[in-house]
């Protein structure tokens, strides 16, 4: 598996506290099948983290890839950032301040959990029209998506990338963001599943459980394509695999 979002970096963020968290993370990763992270600290949150991209943050993340190295955690890590997004975003983009998922056009946005959702399209319309390619961060977790699942619907369409928190398959994050990722994944939504993790002890990186109780509710591909191959497609700037998205109707509303 490779995962495409994951707050691992020490101390820059409210992910990891420090280099033993890191490790830890790491390490408790590629025990459940994880091969390859992006790191993903949050950026562009107003009075919080601004991280833009920057000498430190490549002192930072270089100093995490030669640590895993050192203790020979065969884990991958990729480049990235959480982006938070604000109106300025786009300009954000073409300036070079936002780092992409591995360099590529693909970004990793998220919102406030209620934010208008017509701000929120209007800005995934601005970001493709500068070139970038939005996967939308944890979708099932802001209120108009479980209230109105066909916003979702429509991003796809236009060419966006909805990826949902593993944590929600499990009631993580409360029985509303598990009912919409469920129900975005059976009107084939879902792009990507990720950890979105921040730390060993809770919301940890640890995949596998997750995999397998997808897999008892949906075949091994589906499963596979939301957890493996378009994670990898995504940091190879390749297009993602799709599987033709379901409306939804007046009774599943």
């Amino acid at each position: 598996m490779i995962d495409i979002h994951a707050h691992i970096l020490p101390g820059i963020d409210d992910g990891a506290e420090d280099i033993y968290d890191t490790l830890e993370m790491a390490r408790m990763a590629v025990d459940s099948g994880v091969k390859a992270m992006v790191a993903t600290p949050h950026c562009n949150l107003p009075g919080l983290f601004d991280n833009y991209f920057s000498d430190a943050y490549v002192k930072v993340f270089q100093d995490s890839v030669q640590a895993l190295a050192r203790e020979k955690i065969p884990l991958r890590l990729y480049p990235g950032m959480e982006a938070f997004a604000t109106d300025n975003l786009p300009d954000l983009l073409v300036d070079g301040k936002i780092m992409p998922l591995n360099q590529s056009r693909y970004v990793l946005v998220e919102f406030s959990f209620d934010e208008d959702p017509d701000f929120a399209t209007d800005l995934l319309r601005r970001m493709c029209a500068v070139g970038a390619k939005p996967v939308v961060a944890h979708a099932e977790r802001y209120e108009f998506i479980q209230d109105r699942p066909q916003i979702a619907y429509q991003w796809r369409l236009r060419g966006c990338v909805i990826q949902v928190n593993k944590g929600s398959f499990q009631g993580r994050f409360g029985r509303k963001a598990q009912r919409a990722a469920y129900r975005m994944l059976k009107h084939n939504l879902v792009s990507v599943v990720a950890s979105d993790a921040h730390s060993p002890f809770q919301r940890t990186p640890y995949m596998l459980d997750a995999y397998e109780e997808v897999c008892e509710e949906y075949s091994k591909r589906c499963t596979d394509l939301v957890f493996k191959h378009n994670p990898e497609r995504i940091c190879n700037n390749s297009p993602i695999l799709k599987r033709k998205p379901i409306e939804f109707s007046e009774y599943d509303i």
